[in-house]
């Protein structure tokens, strides 16, 4: 009998989760963005950063229903890397992977909701105390950025704020 009821919530608990769609999210670069990335960082390391994005927002809104059948469109609009990246050490010889800087990320967004509802979600950070920046990686101010960003959407403080 224990067995019986537990299959059922079990499947009531499944059937729920399967009427909420999760939210689809695409991230595309600013035009000037791609640019940059033509010319200075590598095409590698857009697409590594927009594949890290969308990660990081589907995650965080995995743990939360708030975005259920929502649309969210993300524009990468700024990055700065906290080292050379590896098409700018290849451009340039005297570069080396040890140099470090400030780094960060500029977000445009815009979530459609399911009942059509709009709005913008729009986040930049970017670190400004030399002090303060732990560059272990190319990216690591942005993908900090990048979670920081995806955990506040999951709470919905960056639509409240609006």
């Amino acid at each position: 009998m224990r067995l019986i009821a537990l299959s059922a919530a079990a499947l009531m608990f499944s059937a729920t989760a399967a009427l909420a769609a999760p939210a689809s999210v695409s991230v595309t670069l600013a035009p000037e963005l791609q640019k940059k990335f033509d010319k200075t960082y590598g095409q590698r390391e857009a697409d590594l950063l927009t594949a890290d994005l969308r990660s990081s927002v589907e995650k965080s809104l995995a743990k939360t229903s708030a975005y259920d059948g929502a649309k969210i469109e993300l524009t990468l609009v700024d990055v700065k890397p906290n080292r050379p990246t590896f098409k700018e050490m290849a451009d340039k010889p005297g570069l080396s992977f040890q140099s470090f800087g400030v780094g960060g990320a500029s977000i445009e967004g815009r979530v459609t909701s399911a009942d059509g509802t709009q709005s913008r979600v729009d986040y930049k950070w970017f670190e400004t105390d030399i002090r303060q920046t732990w560059a272990n990686w190319i990216w690591s101010d942005a993908e900090w950025t990048f979670d920081r960003y995806a955990k506040k959407l999951a709470r919905g403080e960056e639509v409240a704020r609006r």
